[in-house]
């Protein structure tokens, strides 16, 4: 009898979390594109890849690869779009397993993605200056080897975000009962909320229920599962050297930090732009989304180079109190 009650009770378990990921995946209606703009779509390699696009064409390319994480995508780049779009082409794609582009049940890679920037800059860019966050930075560092790009803008990059390769846990992420249900479960509304708040943005008033509700839409979309599975399992990093890789670029290299980057700290930027022999500017009250957080002035003053000259810390512009000075440090 005892036997038969765990057996019911292992049962109605795996029947409620069963009922549970279907409910959340019908909850998730179909994403719109968080950018204004045409929207179109990249062919590559089997996949539909989503992207945005607006600015005359007859400008300056800029494209914009955004950071990966569990519930990233082109949304990153919403604070900044119709700035760029005035003085640039600017197109913006979500990255293969992501956003409002194709989610096969692949076994995604670092070398994957570095292979899509190079394509995509190749096929739909010229000459592009690109901004790209954490590791799409990166990907955009190895790919800039043989593509031709004319500047990067590379926000707090890094070719790694764990130790090591953990297949186990990509396997159990990927399991359709278990791996569902723990996937969920990380990328809820309240631990989404949270990991901006901790270790995303500076100011938690940054971290609003739009962004909220957007980013748990889309980790919530069919098969968004499988790319954060190899990014939980750490197949998603480069095995390369970030600070060599730079310094061999034609192009040059500006990178963007956030003083209070906890994730990514200051001093890990510090060492890779004395390594990569790259500008570096730091913008005060900040953590990894210093694009995010202070957009108009990252626009300025980072795309279009107002003010900072050789500065590397970015003082931030409080209304009603004038333009504070540059410091050099």
């Amino acid at each position: 009898m005892k036997l038969r009650n765990v057996a019911l009770g292992a049962l109605g378990t795996v029947g409620l979390t069963a009922a549970a990921n279907r409910l959340l995946g019908r909850r998730a209606d179909g994403l719109d594109s968080p950018l204004d703009g045409e929207t179109g779509t990249y062919r590559w390699r089997g996949f539909d890849v989503a992207y945005a696009e607006a600015g005359d064409p007859g400008d300056p390319d800029i494209c914009l690869f955004h950071g990966i994480n569990a519930s990233g995508s082109s949304h990153e780049f919403r604070g900044i779009f119709d700035a760029l779009a005035e003085d640039y082409h600017v197109i913006a794609p979500d990255l293969p397993g992501f956003g409002r582009s194709d989610r096969p049940p692949l076994l995604y890679s670092g070398s994957l993605y570095t292979t899509f920037v190079g394509d995509f800059l190749d096929d739909m860019t010229e000459d592009a200056t690109v901004i790209a966050s954490s590791l799409a930075g990166a990907y955009t560092a190895v790919a800039a080897g043989d593509a031709d790009v004319a500047e990067l803008i590379l926000v707090c990059p890094d070719a790694t975000t764990f130790e090591g390769r953990r297949p186990l846990v990509r396997s159990l992420v990927r399991t359709p009962l278990l791996g569902t249900a723990l996937y969920n479960l990380a990328t809820c509304k309240p631990a989404i909320r949270y990991f901006n708040t901790d270790h995303g943005y500076y100011d938690a008033a940054n971290v609003t229920d739009e962004l909220v509700d957007y980013q748990w839409a889309t980790a919530h979309q069919p098969g968004a599962r499988f790319a954060p599975a190899s990014f939980f399992g750490g197949f998603l990093d480069l095995d390369a050297d970030l600070g060599e890789t730079l310094a061999d670029l034609d192009a040059p290299v500006t990178l963007v930090w956030g003083r209070q980057a906890t994730v990514s700290p200051l001093e890990d930027g510090e060492a890779l732009a004395e390594r990569a022999n790259a500008r570096l500017l730091v913008f005060d009250q900040s953590d990894v989304q210093p694009h995010v957080e202070h957009a108009d002035q990252f626009v300025r003053r980072v795309v279009h180079g107002e003010e900072p000259g050789a500065a590397t810390s970015i003082e931030i512009e409080v209304p009603g109190e004038g333009d504070p000075a540059e410091r050099e440090e």
